[in-house]
């Protein structure tokens, strides 16, 4: 451990799968976002690393794959398995190819591994392994996700496949980057089940969340991390009971357990919604047989309400709200803005269309131009959307980048060099400087640590209680991000099951 009151880490025990030891990474401009980092991974335990977006978390974890930052000077030791360490990022889209279905991906794998047998009996064992894979990563509709495209899939049913994928290869370790982001909690509950049940295997399992509850049910083992730094280090009964805890891990633990007050008030019920669907139905592009994905569905948001969007992995809500967006345009029924009709897809929307509905996705790398910086991707919004000039553009991007936590220094790298949590707040910042009427959400907390999510849900309510706030969307498993909501829609299996209501809050 690396705090003044951090104890020393035992160097390479002889049970180490992988592991790294006063492990430096320095990225150009002479920034450590790793700086003396040890940690050990055994067969058959599970060491979680905690602490905020940007800590250095993601960073540790690649090192064990031999993968560091363009252009970064590295020191210390680095342990690589002796086998295969598998991978589960936080953002499975940018690792699954998006031209094959998932059946090419994962029966690609198997069939290399059943290569011995009678040719016979090749085709039927890689299918067993192939089906086995999909059972433990949690996905057991095995017919409909193989059938699919990665786009076609919600992004915890992505995050699973790749699991899957790791699985069959076989790996002696897996790192879990946000494996349980993004999903329900009866899902968040199979996932954390699934990683020790891999454990139980043998398999060393590195976890990096911000989820505190999964960390501490899970973890043999936790690292607190905060600017690169490892500041405390023990067992979750340690960390929780707070006998070697550190101020950051204090402050960490309280923002996880502390409340955000409701939106105050509903909307204006009595006034027509600003953003309504009626009768949606939608099916995934080029499945015009398959169930409907959305089953005449109806929708709608006041200006200053917030409506939590909630329900099981795949069951529609990201859809739902896509629509909303012009982002789905494969879908009947009609979406209206302050009544009037708004075209179905994205590029038949005017410049104010546009600019009145913004969606902040929950794969926030992969809306981002990998070779610019951050802040002219976020200040051209208000360029393209408002008519500003440049300079003036940048100046508001700078301001709204700062609410979010991100300085000058964060403004001014390139995606790659954010984590996901700093860029997931980049995107956000982004979609609020069009000065939307309705600002649809898709998991926009669910890679943020406690004390930063805080900050971006009391910003986000401060927001819909304005007097001329934009009506909020929250797409979210989360049932903290939910109870901020004034209203909350039950998605399950492409329809509305139920609408609940919250009490004002006194």
């Amino acid at each position: 451990m690396n705090g003044p009151d951090a104890p020393e880490t035992p160097a390479g025990p002889e049970d180490a799968v992988a592991g790294v030891r006063g492990l430096r990474v320095v990225v150009p401009g002479g920034r450590a976002i790793v700086d003396g980092v040890s940690l050990t991974a055994r067969p058959g335990r599970v060491t979680a690393l905690v602490g905020a977006s940007g800590s250095g978390k993601t960073t540790t974890g690649l090192a064990l794959l031999g993968e560091y930052p363009p252009g970064a000077r590295v020191t210390g030791e680095v342990r690589g398995a002796q086998g295969l360490t598998g991978y589960v990022p936080q953002h499975p889209a940018s690792v699954l190819n998006p031209a094959r279905r998932v059946s090419a991906l994962l029966y690609d794998i198997a069939r290399r591994q059943v290569r011995g047998l009678p040719r016979g009996a090749r085709r039927e064992a890689a299918r067993a392994r192939v089906r086995d894979a999909l059972r433990d990563a949690q996905l057991p509709d095995a017919d409909e996700v193989l059938a699919r495209y990665p786009h076609q899939l919600s992004g915890g049913q992505q995050q699973r496949v790749v699991l899957a994928q790791a699985l069959l290869l076989g790996a002696r370790v897996v790192v879990a980057d946000e494996p349980t982001t993004g999903q329900d909690p009866r899902t968040k509950e199979r996932v954390a089940a699934q990683l020790a049940a891999v454990a139980r295997r043998g398999i060393a399992v590195v976890l990096l969340s911000h989820d505190l509850d999964v960390v501490r049910a899970l973890a043999d083992e936790v690292l607190v991390m905060r600017d690169g730094k490892v500041v405390d280090q023990g067992t979750p009964e340690e960390i929780w009971a707070g006998a070697r805890r550190h101020a950051w891990t204090r402050e960490l633990l309280q923002g996880d357990e502390e409340e955000v007050p409701a939106v105050a008030g509903a909307g204006a019920p009595d006034r027509p919604p600003v953003l309504e669907a009626r009768s949606l139905t939608a099916r995934h592009p080029g499945a015009p047989g398959a169930p409907g994905v959305l089953r005449d569905v109806s929708f709608s948001v006041h200006a200053g309400e917030c409506v939590a969007v909630v329900g099981p992995s795949g069951s529609g809500k990201t859809t739902l709200g896509r629509c909303l967006a012009g982002l789905h345009p494969a879908h009947d029924g009609v979406v209206t803005l302050d009544g009037a009709p708004l075209p179905r897809s994205l590029r038949r929307r005017g410049r104010a269309e546009l600019a009145a509905v913004q969606y902040v996705f929950q794969d926030a790398r992969a809306a981002f131009d990998e070779h610019r910086a951050v802040l002219g991707q976020v200040a051209r919004t208000a360029v393209r959307l408002r008519g500003l000039g440049r300079a003036a553009a940048e100046e508001e991007a700078r301001a709204l980048l700062a609410r979010m936590g991100l300085g000058a220094d964060h403004a001014g790298r390139r995606p790659g060099e954010l984590s996901g949590g700093e860029l997931q707040r980049a995107a956000l910042a982004r979609a609020l400087l069009a000065r939307p009427r309705v600002l649809i959400c898709d998991e926009v907390t669910s890679g943020l640590d406690a004390v930063t999510r805080r900050g971006i849900l009391d910003l986000l309510t401060a927001l819909a209680g304005e007097p001329d706030g934009p009506g909020l969307v929250l797409i979210t498993h989360d049932t903290a991000t939910a109870a901020v909501a004034g209203r909350t829609v039950v998605v399950e299996a492409g329809r509305v099951r139920e609408r609940a209501v919250r009490p004002p809050s006194s």
